[in-house]
């Protein structure tokens, strides 16, 4: 059996621009800069690209599953245009306190919990302690801790405001997801690949 490398990618606000409220709609979807020659760039590496996102604007009422759906295949499509592509996409649509009995729950998905990233890892054969989590929320970074992977915080999104809270602990700290790849390619081949943004 193959044992693969990951990077784990939040979405809204690492890949994508992340709206004033809850992105789910077309007129929302933007690619944040080099986020597509990022992952393209991890293609090229033999990474394996897995999106984790909490969507809790579906247990809150905001939106259907179905225009997460949406949403993330437009990604997909736009990055394919890129060169670009995603190997496998989770989410999380539950909350603990706002939903119908669907989605009222107080699951293991949410990050900060890992098991979107546990269960990427069964079944894509994932090797957590070789993988990467990167994310603009101090959530993100913790379920990366909780699976054993490196994490990296990104400032695009909610990365600034994160900053501020007290106790954030994070293996690396980038601008944006296209440093934050020059980071993962360094730690791995010792050379960046990812030009034009700062790491």
């Amino acid at each position: 059996m193959v044992i693969n490398r990951a990077v784990f990618l939040d979405r809204d606000g690492v890949i994508t621009q992340d709206p004033p409220h809850y992105a789910h709609r077309r007129d929302q979807f933007a690619l944040i800069s080099g986020s597509a020659e990022a992952i393209k760039l991890l293609n090229e590496n033999d990474f394996k690209v897995v999106v984790v996102s909490n969507q809790s604007g579906v247990a809150r009422g905001y939106y259907a599953e179905a225009d997460t759906n949406i949403f993330n295949q437009l990604m997909c499509d736009e990055l394919e245009k890129k060169g670009a592509h995603i190997d496998a996409i989770y989410y999380c649509p539950h909350h603990p306190k706002f939903g119908d009995s669907r989605y009222k729950i107080d699951c293991d998905c949410r990050k900060p919990k890992p098991g979107m990233l546990l269960k990427a890892a069964r079944e894509l054969h994932i090797d957590l302690k070789k993988s990467f989590v990167i994310g603009d929320k101090i959530s993100d970074v913790m379920a990366g801790y909780s699976a054993g992977c490196t994490t990296i915080l990104v400032l695009t999104g909610h990365g600034v405001e994160e900053m501020s809270k007290k106790n954030i602990k994070t293996n690396f700290i980038s601008n944006d997801l296209c440093g934050a790849v020059n980071k993962i390619i360094l730690h791995k081949f010792n050379r960046p690949r990812c030009s034009g943004l700062n790491v």
